[in-house]
């Protein structure tokens, strides 16, 4: 573990590799699991604004259950989550062509129709984050689904912290992320000398 700033971070996010490989996974962690993508409030109240510009993008499972019980629902910790389909996917999902599974306000933002991207919760996965009252925790949360992605980050030496750099400065600050950065290189060379 290391911390930094208000973060303590687990040692995985530095020496597991990782590079989303969707041609395998489809998009399986947008439909598996136990409750939807965690939510902060001020998303929850982003997502409701541009709701009528990606209205269109939803399926109609996911438009009659937004209409029933909203974007969002307090899962059994407790914590908002974004609303999911009979226990599956996440209303904002639409699955390509190719049968991968995406995400409609991720697109949006991507051919700029909107100017907020999707949650956090969602462009930081694999690593999760857990608050503290005095820290917050940053682990990797390591699933079956994404071994492709281990296996396709291992074949390119691309550590968890780097290929999820653009979310982490999204959350913590640039200042933040170039101090991981040096702790990365500082824990390849004790790797080195070991």
């Amino acid at each position: 573990m290391i911390q930094i700033q208000d973060t303590i971070i687990s040692d995985d996010i530095f020496k597991e590799h990782f590079i989303c490989d969707l041609c395998k996974c489809k998009g399986q962690c947008c439909v598996d699991g136990e409750s939807g993508a965690p939510l902060e409030d001020y998303e929850f109240e982003e997502i409701n604004e541009i709701l009528p510009e990606i209205w269109d993008d939803l399926s109609p499972a996911a438009q009659v259950l937004i209409k029933e019980q909203g974007i969002a629902y307090k899962d059994y910790d407790g914590e908002l989550v974004t609303s999911i389909i009979k226990g599956r996917e996440c209303v904002f999902t639409y699955f390509d062509e190719n049968g991968v599974c995406k995400c409609a306000i991720d697109n949006a933002y991507r051919e700029g129709r909107i100017n907020i991207q999707k949650p956090i919760s969602c462009h930081l996965y694999p690593i999760r984050l857990q608050k503290y009252v005095e820290f917050t925790a940053v682990n990797y949360h390591k699933w079956s689904i994404c071994e492709p992605a281990t296996v396709l980050g291992r074949q390119h030496g691309l550590p968890l912290y780097k290929f999820l750099k653009e979310p982490l400065i999204r959350k913590f600050g640039q200042e933040w992320y170039n101090e991981v950065c040096e702790a990365g290189k500082l824990m390849e060379k004790n790797e080195e000398k070991s």
